[in-house]
């Protein structure tokens, strides 16, 4: 796949970052679940929902330590949705976030910044069973 530079990922629209990101993240939460051992397909899944959904990676966001160019991605990721895009099922707020976390996750892949995309993974991995319960 073709890297960026940081300067060139940064020029996407925030949507259009958080397209590809929201493909990244969970494949990288389907990964993580499937490393867990081999299960039904069903329990895959079902643990799949609740750690891609807007509030469990709003909640993850707000714990995350972000440099200053990644906050300033989530920022417009998060700024950038419309009101008339946020499903009814999701609360604004949390759509909102998800979607600067989700645009932080393809400006990471864009650039090639692999490293740091695994490590704020890790985080939100590590944090889930944490999450979870609050839910």
């Amino acid at each position: 796949m073709q890297k960026l530079s940081e300067k060139e990922a940064r020029q996407f629209s925030p949507l259009t970052l958080a397209f590809l990101g929201d493909s990244v993240y969970e494949l990288m939460i389907r990964h993580a679940l499937t490393m867990q051992g081999n299960t039904a397909v069903k329990h895959l899944h079902d643990a799949k929902i609740h750690l891609v959904c807007a509030a469990y990676q709003a909640k993850a966001s707000e714990r995350l330590t972000l440099t200053e160019a990644e906050q300033a991605v989530f920022q417009r990721g998060r700024n950038a949705v419309s009101t008339s895009a946020i499903p009814k099922s999701a609360v604004p707020a949390d759509y909102r976030k998800a979607t600067g976390l989700e645009a932080v996750f393809g400006y990471l892949h864009l650039s090639g910044n692999t490293e740091r995309l695994e490590s704020l993974f890790q985080e939100i991995w590590d944090m889930r069973t944490e999450i979870l319960e609050k839910q």
